[in-house]
């Protein structure tokens, strides 16, 4: 086991306990704030290109099956009234966690997008694919450079995209931690959480 996976497993670990108790608590207030399920899963692309279930707690109204994925908006009227809190707060993130656990995230890596999305990007960013030479992250240099939030037009998803292919060529476990600790004030902040 790498350096990398045996950390993304004993912090996930850690940190599923630790918030433990406030999983309970977001649970019932989804359940008392809108109809639907606890728990939002949605295909996303992995490492190798691999698909997996992504998991977060729902923070939108539930889309009709058949429904195509499109980018959250500022002021999203999809999105619940608890859910605008998960959201601006990352806490929506948590349940990725278990993903992690399964080996099909990291801690820190490019955010996983729909699968939807990255045929679309691919077909346009010739180094796209490039993303999925690592595991996807709950963080990442994207979202510590600003890269994060609402996708504006094509060259936002570039600029990401070229964040997340520098990651992916250069990774290294320090520039992991400091990529972890970079993100703590912007989760603080609520940087382009909608």
């Amino acid at each position: 086991m790498s350096l990398k996976r045996a950390f993304d497993v004993v912090a996930a670990s850690l940190l599923l306990l630790f918030l433990l108790p406030a999983y309970a608590l977001i649970s019932a207030a989804i359940a008392l704030d809108s109809p639907g399920p606890i728990l939002f899963r949605q295909q996303r692309t992995g490492r190798h290109g691999r698909i997996f279930n992504i998991y977060k707690f729902r923070s939108m109204t539930v889309a009709e099956p058949g429904v195509s994925a499109s980018h959250a908006t500022r002021d999203d009227a999809r999105v619940t009234r608890v859910g605008k809190f998960l959201r601006e707060t990352s806490l929506d993130e948590v349940p990725q966690l278990l993903n992690v656990l399964r080996g099909e995230m990291a801690l820190v890596g490019p955010r996983p997008h729909a699968v939807e999305h990255d045929r679309h990007y691919a077909a346009i960013l010739p180094n796209y694919d490039r993303r999925f030479a690592v595991r996807p992250g709950l963080t990442g240099l994207a979202q510590i450079q600003g890269l994060r939030g609402e996708i504006h037009d094509i060259t936002s998803m570039a600029r990401r995209v070229d964040a997340d292919v520098l990651y992916a060529s250069h990774w290294s476990f320090p520039g992991d931690l400091a990529i972890m600790i970079r993100t703590v004030p912007l989760l603080l902040a609520r940087v382009n959480a909608y």
